[in-house]
């Protein structure tokens, strides 16, 4: 029988599939982004913010976009931001969207890391391609966000072998540029690395005083005063607020929750770091200071929820995978966006629709009491056992 000119194998391989999808996905949120002519404001604030620093201008006296937004981040980010302005801006975000997307795989990656699990290149496509729809991630490419860049430097240095030379420096160079990984410098002196904690400690001080060096104007402007001004950054109240503040706001129905939001967040920051510093497996632990860093920062965008890809990436490593589909539910049902926010009205849902709101917040809430429980649970187990063992 005579050989056919083109024979056709019965499955592609799971590279070749794997690559596809993932060439899928990256086409059809860009095919997307221009539809919906999508603006990437912070990426145009962090080119304004460059550009301030290359002419001279007032770095926290601007304000672009239709948004009026501002410069929020310590001076030494906006003079990482100085070569967006070397390109045009459909480059620029070309170029934001093709990093973004290496972002998101290396995430993917060090997540797989966190969780002590090889991953093949087949996994890693297919994991980056269904990632990129995950409401945090996806918000955060729309935005033309940093909160992969500096998810990938925390993980990246946290997930790095003990002892290894420099650990510690890209974790202060994360905290030097948008402040929340500070938390994590607690969680390393709680957990006993001490010189990690001082490595990364004085990496961020390494950056605030470059920043002073270059931009002293800015930085005493910053670090006397915009620091201190969450209401720059914006409104607490609205679903796009995924902290505790935003939680009391809308739940209260006040824009400024007050002492409500601030004891509960000293009594969520001190049970978050101590069942962290206590955690038994690091990536536990990494994972609830992440959430508490989450939870108890005055104002945590949506999209600075990027940790779920490794909370999904834990769960999943451990079997867990009734648990990891319902994550990845809540972090892709968009149901913050689902309920009435348009002007004020973020403050007067009805009790049914709280839920909804805050969808983020209750999770992490959620993560922290399960650990609690089964810290509890620890005890008795371990006081019997050595009262066994004396026996």
């Amino acid at each position: 029988m005579p050989t056919p000119l083109l024979a056709v194998p019965p499955a592609l391989p799971a590279l070749s599939l794997s690559l596809a999808l993932l060439a899928v996905s990256l086409t059809l949120f860009a095919a997307l982004c221009v539809l919906r002519h999508a603006p990437m404001a912070d990426l145009l604030v962090y080119r304004a913010e460059g550009a301030a620093v290359a002419h001279g201008t007032d770095l926290y006296g601007f304000t672009v976009t239709r948004w009026r937004l501002p410069a929020t981040y310590p001076p030494f980010a906006a003079i990482l931001f100085v070569p967006a302005t070397w390109l045009p801006l459909p480059a620029l975000k070309a170029a934001c969207l093709a990093g973004n997307a290496l972002l998101l795989a290396t995430l993917v990656a060090l997540s797989a890391r966190l969780a002590g699990r090889p991953v093949r290149a087949p996994l890693l496509h297919t994991a980056t391609a269904l990632s990129l729809w995950l409401e945090p991630v996806f918000q955060t490419v729309l935005f033309g966000q940093i909160n992969l860049a500096v998810a990938c430097l925390v993980l990246g240095d946290l997930t790095r072998p003990p002892g290894a030379r420099g650990k510690g420096i890209a974790l202060g160079v994360a905290a030097g540029i948008k402040l929340t990984p500070a938390v994590f410098l607690a969680y390393l002196l709680l957990r006993g690395r001490h010189r990690e904690a001082l490595t990364a400690s004085a990496s961020c001080a390494g950056t605030v005083l470059l920043g002073a060096a270059l931009l002293p104007a800015a930085s005493t402007d910053f670090w006397t005063h915009r620091l201190y001004d969450t209401g720059r950054v914006g409104k607490a109240w609205i679903v796009d607020n995924q902290s505790l503040q935003g939680l009391f706001a809308r739940a209260l129905g006040t824009a400024a929750p007050g002492p409500v939001w601030v004891l509960s967040a000293a009594a969520v920051a001190a049970a978050g770091l101590w069942l962290a510093a206590r955690a038994r497996e690091e990536r536990h632990g990494v994972l609830l200071a992440a959430v508490t860093a989450l939870l108890i920062s005055p104002i945590s965008w949506s999209h600075h929820w990027v940790w779920c890809v490794p909370l999904l990436a834990v769960l999943l490593a451990e079997g867990r995978v009734r648990l990891a589909v319902l994550v990845a539910a809540a972090f892709t049902a968009r149901t913050l966006w689902l309920v009435p926010h348009e002007g004020d009205r973020d403050l007067h849902l009805p009790w049914w629709q709280q839920p909804l709101a805050a969808p983020y917040p209750l999770l992490g809430l959620a993560l922290i009491a399960v650990a609690a429980l089964r810290a509890a649970q620890a005890v008795p187990s371990a006081r019997i056992s050595s009262a066994s063992t004396i026996r």
